[in-house]
């Protein structure tokens, strides 16, 4: 008897958790010094933090957000970066083949917050928006970490001219 509820409980409890993984969000383990000092900003701690699927999916992301990513030069990989500009804005690079690009409709600008120690658009240029898997919303650890992420833009690196038009992630 014991053991039919216990096969019941897997047996719904299983296709529940892999919905709410898929849908909602997950956690994550942030590896790398490309967004010190707002995540790892000391070596030798590694943070972990919830990842909105649920905000990706509604379309609900803005610049300044911290989202995760499907690498574009390894499709294999995940990244986590931050969002510099959506489409229509325009944006000076560092490094990057152009210095200024007005980013293309679908496609956004994302960037590493430890410049120079960050493979992101600089390196690969405009990211199209259906690589975007999750937005980082919690620091989940370590517990002296806990905190809401904030959306936050560096003044050096917020766009140049931000589109007029409400962006696809504005909506």
């Amino acid at each position: 008897m014991a053991f039919r509820k216990f096969i019941k409980s897997v047996l719904l409890g299983i296709p529940i958790g892999v919905t709410f993984l898929d849908c909602v969000g997950y956690v994550a383990r942030v590896d790398g010094i490309s967004m010190q000092p707002a995540l790892n900003p000391d070596a030798s701690q590694t943070d972990y933090v919830f990842l909105s699927r649920w905000a990706v999916r509604t379309c609900n992301v803005d610049r300044g957000d911290i989202v995760s990513l499907i690498s574009p030069k390894d499709p294999t990989q995940k990244i986590i970066k931050r969002i510099v500009g959506l489409q229509g804005d325009v944006v000076s690079t560092l490094g990057y083949k152009h210095e200024i690009v007005r980013i293309p409709e679908g496609h956004c600008w994302v960037e590493g917050d430890h410049t120079g120690h960050s493979l992101d658009s600089n390196t690969f240029g405009p990211v199209a928006q259906g690589l975007l898997t999750a937005r980082a919303t919690f620091i989940v650890w370590p517990p002296e970490r806990w905190r809401r992420l904030q959306t936050e833009l560096p003044r050096r690196r917020r766009p140049i001219q931000i589109a007029k038009s409400a962006s696809y992630y504005s909506q």
